[in-house]
C-alpha cells in the first residue's frame, strides 16, 4: 500500500471502529428501544388491528407491513446515528483536528456513513428476527433486498451528516426527524397501499421518496410493489450521488465546523 493511501486507510478503520463501538457500547439505548417499539407495532397493527383488516395485495396485513417497519427502523437509526455522532464531534471541537489532518475528506465522510449504515442494518436485522415470531418471511429477490436496504441506509446517513453540519445546538438535530422524516414515513406506504387512495393522492404520494424505498424493499421481500422498481432504484442512486457531493463540499469548505 502506498504511503499516501496508508494513513487514509488507518483513519478510515479508526473512524469506523469508533462509530461501531459508540452504538454497541450503549446498546440498551441504541439497539433495544427500536426493537421494542417495532415489536409493539407488530402486536398492535399486525395482530390486533391486522386481523380485522384482512388481506392486502394477496398477503396478510402483518406480512404486508413487516417490510415497511423494517425499513422504518433502518431509516431512523442510520440517520440518528450520524447526526448525533457528527454533531457531538463538532460540538466537542474534535472535528477541527480531523480537518487539519492529512486525512482525505472522503475518508472522514465515508467513516461516519459506514457507522450509520452499520447501526441501521444492525437494528434492521434485529427487527427482522423479531418479525419471524409474528409471521413468515420469504425473500423474493435477495440481491434487490440487500441493495435497497444498503442504499437507503446510506442515503439517510448522508442526510444525518448534512443535518449535523447545519445544526447549531442539540435541539436542531431533532427538527428534521420530527417534522420531516416522521410524516414522510407514515405517509410512505408503510401501513397501506397507495392504490387505496384516490388517484390525485396517489400521484401526490409519488413525490414522497420514502414511498419508493419502502415499496422497493417490499418488492424484494414479497414481490409486490405500488411503484416501478427501476425508477425507485434510479432515484435512490441519484440521491446518494447528490447527497454525497453536497456533504463533501460542506466538509471541504468547513462550513459550520471551523470556529
Amino acid at each position: 500500500m502506498s504511503t499516501e493511501l496508508y494513513p487514509n486507510w488507518i483513519a478510515l478503520q479508526t473512524i469506523v471502529r469508533r462509530e461501531i463501538r459508540r452504538f454497541t457500547r450503549i446498546w440498551p439505548q441504541t439497539l433495544l428501544p427500536p426493537a421494542i417499539t417495532m415489536a409493539l407495532y407488530f402486536v398492535i397493527f399486525g395482530e390486533l388491528i391486522g386481523s380485522r383488516i384482512g388481506d392486502m395485495d394477496g398477503f396478510s396485513y402483518i406480512e404486508y407491513i413487516v417490510p415497511g417497519l423494517i425499513m422504518v427502523s433502518v431509516i431512523t437509526n442510520s440517520y440518528s446515528n450520524v447526526v448525533s455522532s457528527f454533531f457531538s464531534t463538532k460540538f466537542q471541537r474534535n472535528i477541527e483536528e480531523l480537518l487539519v489532518s492529512p486525512v482525505s475528506p472522503h475518508v472522514i465522510l465515508t467513516g461516519f456513513v459506514i457507522g450509520g449504515v452499520c447501526r441501521g442494518l444492525a437494528v434492521g436485522a434485529i427487527v427482522t428476527l423479531l418479525s419471524m415470531f409474528f409471521t413468515r418471511l420469504q425473500v423474493h429477490h435477495l440481491g434487490l433486498t440487500v441493495l435497497v436496504v444498503a442504499v437507503t441506509a446510506t442515503i439517510f446517513s448522508l442526510g444525518g451528516f448534512i443535518n449535523a453540519v447545519f445544526a447549531r445546538n442539540f435541539d436542531d438535530i431533532s427538527i428534521v426527524p420530527t417534522f420531516i422524516l416522521t410524516p414522510l414515513t407514515y405517509l410512505g406506504g408503510v401501513f397501506y397501499s397507495i392504490h387505496m387512495l384516490p388517484s390525485f393522492w396517489q400521484t401526490v404520494s409519488l413525490a414522497n421518496p420514502i414511498l419508493h424505498m419502502v415499496n422497493a424493499f417490499r418488492f424484494g421481500i414479497l414481490g409486490v410493489s405500488d411503484i416501478r422498481i427501476g425508477v425507485a432504484i434510479g432515484l435512490m442512486l441519484l440521491a446518494v450521488a447528490v447527497l454525497y457531493a453536497v456533504s463533501i463540499r460542506l466538509l471541504v469548505s468547513g462550513r459550520g465546523m471551523r470556529q
